[in-house]
């Protein structure tokens, strides 16, 4: 259930969610997520590991390219 919640708020807020858990967590209270405290802090959480593997994704992606380019 937190998979799905948070896949489907990350393609929807798509931009809004940062690597870190605070404002991810407040970003949620803001838009008005009605779950309890916990849940939402579970939410906050696996979004944030989502991102983050996106971003170490894309930083692997640009380094293969540039080493390439130097080959």
């Amino acid at each position: 259930m937190i998979k799905r919640i948070s896949l489907a708020l990350i393609e929807k807020y798509e931009y809004s969610f940062k690597p870190e858990f605070e404002p991810n967590k407040q970003f949620l209270r803001e838009i008005g997520l009605d779950v309890s405290k916990r849940l939402r802090n579970k939410i906050a959480g696996y979004i944030t590991t989502v991102v983050k593997s996106d971003m170490m994704a894309a930083a692997q992606e640009a380094a293969t390219e540039a080493l390439q380019e130097l080959q």
